[in-house]
């Protein structure tokens, strides 16, 4: 490798030479191309590229995997890098990764509102027979549900976990008001431990602003004496019985 005008080569200016010592068409894949998306995923110390028709093999600091099913619509370019979509690169993660990696890279795609449930469906469609189809199917079913819940729907999902574990909220949607104006509606109070659960769905606090403000939100009804505790989606609907757990050492407190 050799690079013009510069001390080094970038990650990027790396994995365009991998791309182009390999036959024509080779793109970023894999962990590698996970890294141009930006999913935050663990990056090895090789790259990875897809080479049309090839067999998988390593060669000199980077990994050549089969591109025998790889079509013109799975490739896409990130500043001129020749790399898998990300429909692609969540399949071909999901060979290998754990789980929980492969759960925190939808997540992340998710927030930077790349996450496309059409293009995946058609490449998981077009790859029957490979090996992380089965993962990532399950891990977007859990997705779709939680993308699908509405806020009333999370809240009445929470109310019952309450309810069915003797710990039923003195009011729910309350509005509490703040001494110089303005002020929040609270999902969930107990008065006497002032306490405030609030329940978060997928569909809102994902943004960096969203966040921000509800941890404004947060700090100024602490300042008036309330514990504000969050559980989440996943919580909610697939650990019900850490929820109920959870309440009654919080409601004593």
């Amino acid at each position: 490798m050799f690079a013009v005008g510069c001390a080094g080569l970038t990650y990027r200016g790396r994995v365009m030479a991998a791309a182009l010592a390999c036959r024509p068409g080779t793109v970023a894949s894999h962990r590698t191309a996970a890294a141009l998306l930006n999913l935050r995923m663990r990056v090895p110390g090789w790259i990875d590229v897809t080479a049309p028709g090839s067999t998988a093999r390593r060669r000199n600091g980077f990994r050549i995997h089969s591109g025998a099913t790889l079509t013109a619509g799975d490739v896409s370019l990130i500043d001129n890098v020749p790399c898998t979509t990300l429909a692609r690169t969540l399949l071909d993660i999901a060979e290998d990764a754990p789980r929980r990696e492969v759960e925190r890279a939808c997540e992340h795609a998710e927030t930077q509102r790349m996450l496309n449930m059409h293009a995946i469906d058609d490449v998981l469609d077009r790859s029957p027979g490979r090996r992380g189809t089965s993962l990532l199917r399950a891990v977007l079913s859990e997705h779709r549900l939680g993308s699908t819940l509405t806020r009333n729907e999370l809240e009445e999902r929470f109310l019952a976990i309450a309810r069915h574990a003797g710990m039923p909220p003195d009011g729910v949607n309350v509005w509490i008001a703040f001494p110089d104006g303005g002020g929040a509606e609270a999902d969930f109070l107990w008065r006497t431990p002032r306490l405030i659960v609030e329940v978060d769905g997928r569909d809102i606090h994902t943004t960096r602003r969203a966040f921000e403000s509800d941890r404004r939100r947060d700090q100024r009804l602490s300042m008036l004496g309330f514990r504000v505790v969050r559980f989440t989606w996943r919580q909610v609907t697939f650990e019900p019985g850490h929820v109920a757990a959870t309440l009654p050492g919080l409601v004593s407190c």
